[in-house]
């Protein structure tokens, strides 16, 4: 490989930006919707998701840009498109394919469509629409960790097919 240090240097971030991406969407599901769905009001379940999510948004389209770059980086630098014709690199399928769904949710679902049906569905029945939200990030949250577990195996050479 002609250009390792710029390869492990891209893996760096590609690492760094996954744990931070991924964290905050184990943070948000397993803490923060928690502890929004016991507040009081729907008023105030509202307002505080909104602040929150607010913030972590510009984290998690940062972090998935990150990610997305430096992956296909790696996958040019090594030559590796034809991973995507070996059922053995399941986990290649799996990462681009959890990294497409947050794109679009982050960078097309969210500001233009999400938000306002969240709003409008939570002013309706916020108990319903966290509930929703919660198992949504729970089926990505759970991907997520699958598809990394087997990222970090199948890089290091076990595959378990």
């Amino acid at each position: 490989m002609e250009n390792f240090e710029y390869y492990v240097f891209a893996r760096v971030l590609h690492v760094a930006a996954v744990i931070l991406w991924i964290g905050g969407v184990a943070m948000v599901t397993t803490v923060i919707i928690p502890a929004i769905k016991k507040l009081a009001s729907g008023e105030d379940q509202i307002r505080t998701f909104e602040q929150i999510e607010g913030r972590f948004a510009l984290q998690a389209k940062i972090t998935t840009l990150v990610t997305g770059l430096t992956g296909f980086y790696m996958l040019y630098e090594l030559d590796g498109w034809d991973r995507y014709l070996d059922y053995r690199f399941w986990w290649v399928h799996a990462m681009t394919l959890i990294w497409v769904i947050f794109t679009v949710v982050l960078y097309i679902l969210e500001p233009f469509v999400l938000h306002k049906l969240f709003k409008k569905s939570a002013e309706k029945n916020p108990i319903k629409t966290f509930s929703f939200m919660h198992k949504l990030h729970w089926i990505l949250l759970v991907l997520s960790l699958i598809t990394t577990a087997g990222a970090v195996a199948g890089s290091h050479g076990w595959f378990i097919l």
